[in-house]
């Protein structure tokens, strides 16, 4: 080894070795000085007995060649085990680019390695060039990071339709932990990100190591220990058999692999991924709109009349943005038909969308539009002209009623950028509501994808103001990939708010929730049939881009005025909520689940105690606060969305009379004595500092 490079974080380090060979990864962990020292020699293993006669390491593309018994980082043939020698690398400020080859395979890898100074997250980009004379069939190519032999335990998501980003824990031996996504799309079940750490790791104690890969297709994670006690964390695009190709001269480039470090848990990775996102370009910078969305009011059955209604007392309610959902195009009066045909409908909007649309502008809204671009009903006039732009073979399989166009067609790309366009051009929409609504089955996702996401790149470049937002049946493509090109992601097609306590606290670990939508659904749940309190549904809401799916005509005078508080308040902390620092608390009753935001000052901050169901105790236990400055005196305040919902004490604690002042350290070691409440209740208390 003739070197080393050492990027730095403020908490952690990645140090890549040089020399000949290929780049071995010496460090990925806390933050080592700047003068590392012999780290090789101090990192170097003992060879043992019965091993070959050479050091193993993680390299940044591992090889059987080179002794490595773990999962490659290139899969391929003809050649299925190259070594990619280092043939030199560049240096740029946080970022070094490592150029490898294998010139009697015929093959080219560049690495780039960034560590964002700011945030932590390390970003890992791999390139492959096949720099032969055959074709090159790719079996796959992944990032790869090593792990300290401590972190023997992993946290993935997994979930389904209406259940997304639950959390599952996973011990880990001598094995290997494999979590695959097939679907095409990012599944509600298989999320791209994946934490490990050591045994028990928390929100608040625990080395962890995480990684999200920013890929909106088919996808592999895999984490392995090693008999020989090396283990790593593998992340890329799953390539489906015979799916790539490189011939002589061209170039496969992997999705970008975020990953992060922290000494102190959970709450450490959060920090990072969400300043990281909010420190992107192009991160929402204006407040979000609260929206309106019709679907759960008026479903496929559009009237003029009935929507001005709607979009009144949506602004009565203080909306900002009203969401015309599925049902206003041709032919289109159940999910049966009329997918691919982008027109609006002249039964039900004989003017067009102007009326509706010149109403919901005078009452102080945008406007924004359901689509479903990537799909195609069979009863539809796309589909009888062009039968063949759909996938799946010749007897395809249907999803939802629906077909899965081909996005790598330019002919279709070319038409649905022409129907978006017009709709655009024609009438001034602000938001693309941007749905996916089935798997992709029979198909290769790798182009579909790219397709995808070059019709929204170029949307985005022909209308710079234009706002998406990625729905996929819900959670279903929810990675940094798609949120490189949209600016809000629904996590749930579930409003159900004890269902949402769950699925939001999973999608923030890695995601901050001025870009997760929530809505304020019915009293009864569309997708559950469970009936809540408002209280309940809006305090839940509250932390996220918050919405309105209800029909708010139907309400009574008395809802309607605690929706409008509800949005009000929302309003209020809105500042707060989209920039501050989450905090889910670890809170010892599984009954229940307590969360909230503070100030990057530390000044202000709001919390939601959640009960969930029925505890073991005849009062709750005491609410230990999080993330608050020690020293500084906090005037306590209950905050109340549709009345109080107490369950039956003979009294109350003091504190909820309003005007408390306790420190940030009483407030984390005794904390705040709470309420009896019914289960499915929630409650809210703001701080803020004196």
């Amino acid at each position: 080894m003739t070197g080393i490079v050492h990027l730095r974080g403020a908490r952690s380090s990645l140090v890549v070795g040089l020399g000949p060979g290929t780049p071995p990864i010496l460090h990925w962990g806390a933050r080592l000085p700047d003068d590392t020292g012999s780290i090789e020699a101090a990192t170097g293993p003992a060879i043992p007995q019965a091993g070959l006669d050479e050091v193993v390491r993680v390299t940044v593309v591992p090889s059987g060649a080179e002794g490595w018994t773990g999962h490659p980082g290139l899969e391929g043939a003809p050649s299925w085990a190259p070594i990619m020698a280092c043939q030199g690398h560049e240096l740029d400020g946080s970022t070094v680019t490592l150029r490898l080859a294998d010139a009697t395979a015929g093959l080219g890898v560049t690495v780039a390695l960034t560590m964002d100074p700011r945030t932590d997250v390390l970003s890992v980009a791999l390139a492959l060039t096949n720099d032969g004379a055959e074709p090159y069939r790719i079996g796959g190519l992944a990032a790869t990071l090593p792990l300290p032999w401590e972190a023997s335990e992993a946290l993935s998501f997994t979930g389904r339709w209406c259940r997304e980003w639950h959390e599952q824990r996973h011990p880990l031996g001598v094995a290997t932990l494999v979590r695959e996504n097939r679907r095409g799309r990012t599944s509600h079940d298989n999320s791209p990100g994946l934490v490990v750490g050591s045994p028990g790791f928390g929100e608040r104690h625990g080395e962890v190591f995480a990684a999200q890969l920013a890929w909106s297709g088919n996808h592999v994670l895999r984490v392995e220990r090693l008999a020989s006690g090396l283990a790593y964390l593998q992340a890329g695009e799953l390539l489906l058999p015979g799916e790539l190709t490189l011939e002589p001269g061209e170039r496969y480039e992997t999705p970008v692999l975020y990953a992060a470090y922290s000494p102190d848990g959970l709450a450490g990775i959060t920090a990072s991924f969400h300043a990281f996102l909010r420190a992107r370009p192009g991160h929402p910078q204006r407040p979000r709109p609260v929206i309106a969305n019709t679907w759960e009011a008026v479903y496929f059955d559009h009237d003029a009349d009935r929507l001005a209604a709607l979009a009144d007392a949506a602004a009565d309610a203080g909306a900002e943005r009203f969401v015309l959902d599925d049902g206003w195009f041709r032919g289109r009066d159940d999910d049966t038909a009329a997918l691919g045909d982008w027109f609006v409908d002249e039964r039900k909007y004989p003017d067009g969308l102007h009326p509706l649309i010149a109403h919901v502008r005078s009452r102080g809204m945008e406007f924004g539009l359901w689509v479903e671009p990537e799909m195609v009903n069979p009863d539809s006039d796309l589909y009888r002209e062009h039968p063949d732009w759909a996938l799946g073979g010749p007897d395809p399989r249907l999803g939802r009623h629906q077909l899965v166009l081909d996005l790598a067609n330019p002919d279709v790309r070319a038409y649905l950028l022409g129907r978006l366009g017009a709709l655009l051009d024609e009438y001034p929409i602000a938001y693309l509501k941007w749905d996916h609504n089935r798997d992709l089955v029979r198909s290769y996702g790798h182009a579909q994808t790219l397709g995808a996401y070059r019709v929204l790149d170029e949307l985005r470049t022909r209308y710079p103001g234009l706002e998406i937002e990625s729905c996929a049946s819900g959670g279903g493509r929810a990675d940094l990939g798609i949120l490189a090109r949209t600016d809000r992601i629904w996590p749930s097609d579930c409003n159900d708010a004890l269902e949402r306590q769950r699925i939001q606290r999973g999608f923030s670990l890695f995601l901050p929730p001025e870009l997760m939508g929530a809505h304020i659904g019915g009293p009864r749940s569309h997708t559950t049939g469970r009936v809540h309190d408002l209280g309940f549904r809006a305090a839940t809401a509250l932390f996220g881009h918050l919405g309105i799916e209800w029909d708010l005509t139907a309400a009574s005078p008395s809802e309607r005025a605690a929706v409008a508080e509800a949005v009000a308040l929302h309003k209020r902390l809105r500042p707060l909520l989209h920039s501050g620092d989450v905090v889910r608390l670890e809170y010892p009753d599984p009954a229940a689940l307590a969360h909230g935001v503070v100030a990057a000052d530390r000044r202000h901050a709001v919390f939601a105690y959640a009960q969930l169901g029925t505890s073991e105790t005849t009062v709750p236990v005491p609410l230990r606060l999080a993330g608050l400055a020690e020293d500084t005196r906090y005037t306590v305040t209950p905050l109340r969305i549709g009345g109080d919902r107490f369950g039956p004490m003979k009294s109350r604690p003091a504190w909820l009379t309003g005007g408390s002042v306790l420190t940030g350290g009483q407030l984390a070691a005794h904390g705040l004595a709470l309420p009896v409440l019914h289960p499915e209740h929630a409650l809210l208390v703001e701080l803020t500092a004196q």
